[in-house]
């Protein structure tokens, strides 16, 4: 019986079981035992040095690998005539694999010659090797609008929702994909103005009613100018980058790095590895690597791409899309750190102590090459005892020592005492018609803790080296709350029957003691909250200020450059600073940083109010349908005219207008964030439990209307009746000492 694998049988095996690929892995597979593992790995060796495999760590991989996405050229169609195309970028010594084109009805048509950018998924047992799905046409960039359908005989019109758009568009009856009158739709435009001189266009996206959900992430795009179009010389500079070769280059290839993401994660522009380290005069130690998309390798300073992406300032992220800071070839492609892709990064390498705290720090400007594309879920598992085929090899030298190097930094996280706020994040999910299926908690695990952590390292580790080189940056800053902000935190928190000290410079840990006396009471989520509103927002300045909420007096951004704008300039600074080329940080660039720190902060704001839009738009139509049912929820907001509750299930905001709560008259105290009936003695406060109804729901404004019903498990009390012609006066309740108010609410709460 033979015991020893031809060539050809090792390589069809690791084809077939690329997560399989240990030598362990491949002698299991084929019976190898004893001194038989002494040919094996000869075997192994020759092969290596042939070029037909690639070692790293312990594992053989195919090194003849497309990436998820490609430029490819399209070809003739054959017989059947199925449509095929070839990549223009193949590094393996092989042929070339074929790629079948699975296109949608909605796609333009192709010909022989047309470059694409595509997206390539890997298939077995057909006569090609991947199946590929058209993003774009390259060297095409059509203009979009959005805008309502109007029927005609001779076609339609659309007319933009953009605002200041005062022109339509005209489709023909040919191109307007059965588009109903009033029907909200993404068109093309596909000539010149006609008679009529209008735009002719094409109808590429029916979305229906206006006010469903398939379509509110694209209205909050354009009412808040948010810019989702490409500009032509933005496309083609784009198209024309190429992948950076070594060079000048650091060659980090050999590392073991991993990319740890969400499972449905389009670009990778981080990865990570860890191990213990062997400096005898650092026992207990660790190195930790990060390598981050080098990004400034393709967008230079002053170019199109550069341009367009300061404009835009980062990415916007919706349930149902994301509009990015770059185009696809780049954040999908040249600057996403792919598995089994040799990429340019910008890494750091940083040395703990057996506590975490950060010894010293390497920054380099490299060549890497993931050995894997993860996600948080499966990560975790693995670490837990569950691993999968793609986690097993990786185990023990790579994930481990991940979450060795982790659990160090959470000691110096404990000294450090950054604000540990505990309020869940919910997320939305759609089902494939766009609607919203469900709102769920999103996890927390301690792989998602891991990454926020060695980011955070890495981020300081940029500030600090490039302060030690006298170079101009861009920080992230966050400013203690203000006076105001904090006395009214001050009295919920005794109100509450905590305390939170006077008279002294205030730190994160005095906030962390808050809310560890608020943790497991009844009071918990009403401290979390009320110490969120208390914050500041964060944002950009090159001023050299501290960053209140993590505990930090430098922090910058550097660990997100295809996202933010931000760390694409800090990026730059740190190639000008060590001379790795001329695509750093220019003359221009420093003479306009404050002017950027505005911009890319106000960006920043824009695409958190259209988000916030959208989720109220998505979770109003989804609520909708259950007008008239009761929920629970808590006191999120307190205004003049009524209290904002957020409900329990969804985490949708909804108002109850003062007007519904009876004909007495409410007193609104802004600093201890209440509303007190004058007659009833009923106080409503932040964080109180409630009851409510929903009265109104409306998905075009997003807005709920609620009606209350109870507060704290107790019914509303009844007025006390008036006599004819007498008026309750709210003079005497506005002169109320503000301690008897707090005494009230508090032994209300207590009940």
């Amino acid at each position: 019986m033979k015991t020893i694998p031809t060539k050809e049988e090792i390589l069809n095996w690791i084809s077939e079981n690329p997560t399989l690929t240990a030598k362990r892995d491949i002698a299991r597979a084929f019976g190898v035992k004893g001194a038989a593992r002494i040919d094996l790995k000869r075997l192994l060796k020759e092969l290596e040095a042939e070029g037909h495999l690639e070692k790293r760590k312990k594992t053989y991989h195919d090194p003849e690998k497309l990436p998820p996405v490609a430029v490819l050229q399209v070809l003739g169609p054959d017989r059947e005539g199925d449509l095929f195309a070839r990549p223009l970028e193949w590094a393996g010594d092989g042929p070339e694999p074929k790629i079948l084109l699975v296109l949608k009805a909605s796609d333009p048509a192709l010909g022989e010659g047309d470059r694409i950018l595509a997206r390539l998924q890997e298939v077995q047992g057909e006569d090609h090797q991947y199946q590929g799905r058209l993003i774009r046409r390259i060297g095409t960039n059509p203009h979009r609008i959005l805008g309502i359908f109007r029927k005609r005989a001779e076609g339609g019109r659309i007319q933009p929702i953009d605002k200041g758009a005062d022109k339509a568009w005209a489709v023909e009856a040919k191109s307007t994909e059965g588009a109903k009158d009033g029907e909200l739709v993404e068109a093309e435009q596909t000539g010149p103005k006609g008679r009529m001189g209008l735009p002719q266009a094409r109808i590429v996206n029916r979305l229906g009613d206006p006010s469903a959900p398939k379509a509110v992430s694209l209205i909050a795009i354009h009412q808040h100018g948010i810019p989702d179009d490409f500009p032509d010389e933005v496309i083609a500079e784009a198209d024309s980058q190429k992948p950076a070769e070594l060079d000048d280059r650091e060659d980090l290839r050999h590392l073991p790095l991993i990319t740890i993401d969400p499972s449905d994660a389009r670009d990778h522009d981080d990865a990570v590895w860890a191990h213990a380290d062997d400096n005898p005069k650092n026992e207990g130690g660790h190195v930790v690597w990060v390598a981050i998309a080098d990004v400034a390798h393709h967008v230079t300073p002053g170019s199109a791409l550069d341009r367009e992406a300061r404009k835009r300032g980062n990415s916007t992220y919706f349930p149902d899309r994301v509009v990015p800071m770059l185009p696809d070839r780049l954040s999908g492609d040249l600057c996403s750190l792919h598995e089994g892709v040799p990429r340019a990064c910008l890494a750091v390498r940083m040395v703990l102590d057996g506590k975490g705290n950060k010894l010293s720090h390497r920054f380099t400007r490299g060549l890497m090459k993931s050995v894997a594309s993860l996600n948080y879920v499966e990560v975790q598992a693995a670490r837990d005892g569950q691993p999968n085929d793609k986690t097993a090899p990786l185990l023990d030298e790579v994930i481990n020592p991940l979450y060795a190097a982790y659990e160090a930094t959470t000691k110096a996280r404990a000294t450090r005492q950054p604000l540990d706020l505990d309020l869940p994040e919910r997320k939305i999910i759609l089902s494939e018609d766009g609607k919203v299926s469900s709102v769920a908690i999103a996890e927390r695990l301690d792989a998602h803790r891991l990454i926020e952590e060695f980011m955070v390292l890495a981020n300081v580790a940029a500030a600090e080296e490039l302060i030690r080189l006298q170079r101009p940056l861009l920080f992230r800053v966050h400013e203690e709350p203000s006076p105001a902000k904090l006395e009214a935190l001050r009295e919920v928190a005794q109100a509450s029957g905590f305390t939170l000290a006077k008279g002294q410079v205030l730190h994160t840990q005095h906030l962390n003691r808050l809310l560890g006396q608020a943790e497991d009471t009844e009071f918990d989520e009403l401290i979390n909250m009320t110490t969120l509103r208390s914050m500041t927002q964060a944002y950009y300045t090159p001023e050299h200020l501290a960053h209140f909420g993590l505990a930090l007096k430098s922090y910058a951004h550097f660990t997100s450059p295809i996202r933010r704008y931000s760390d694409l300039i800090v990026h730059r600074a740190l190639i000008s600073a060590h001379g790795w080329g001329k695509d750093g940080l220019s003359k221009d660039d420093i003479e306009r940083l404050p002017d950027t720190a505005t911009h890319i902060s106000e960006t920043e704001r824009r695409s958190m109010a259209a988000e916030r839009d959208t989720n109220d738009r998505y979770l109003a139509a989804y609520l909708s349908e259950r007008v008239g049912n009761e929920f629970t929820g808590r006191i999120s907001g307190i205004a003049r005219f009524g209290a904002f509750v957020k409900l329990d299930e969804t985490g949708a905001d909804g108002l109850i207008p003062i007007r519904t709560l009876g004909r007495e008259f409410f007193h609104f105290d802004a600093n201890a964030g209440t509303l007190t009936g004058s007659d009833t003695g009923l106080t409503i406060g932040l964080g109180q439990r409630v009851t409510v109804r929903l009265a109104e729901s409306v998905p075009v404004t997003g807005g709920l209307t609620l009606e209350l019903l109870s507060v704290e498990g107790s019914l509303l009390p009844q007025p006390k009746s008036r006599g004819r012609g007498k008026v309750t006066s709210p003079a005497g309740n506005r002169t109320r000492k503000k301690s008897a108010k707090t005494k009230r609410k508090v032994e209300r709460k207590r009940r």
